[in-house]
């Protein structure tokens, strides 16, 4: 395995120290963070949301919208 030397800003650096795992290297939270995902890698994500709580996010959301369209 070959090794590269890259250079981040400090604010970069902290942010992927906040994203790494206790067992991950760097090079895993980067390889992670690239990895292209596909709409259907989330399918069925919400099938076991209550139908209740489905519906208070769905009028939290049009609460927010509503506003943001007042605003602009």
């Amino acid at each position: 395995m070959g090794y590269k030397t890259i250079s981040l800003r400090d604010d970069v650096y902290e942010a992927l120290v906040k994203m790494k795992a206790k067992n991950e290297s760097f090079s895993d939270v980067i390889s992670r963070l690239m990895r292209r995902r596909s709409l259907l890698d989330f399918a069925g994500r919400w099938a076991d949301v209550p139908e209740e709580k489905i519906e208070e996010l769905t009028k939290e959301l049009e609460t927010i919208r509503d506003s943001r369209d007042r605003i602009l």
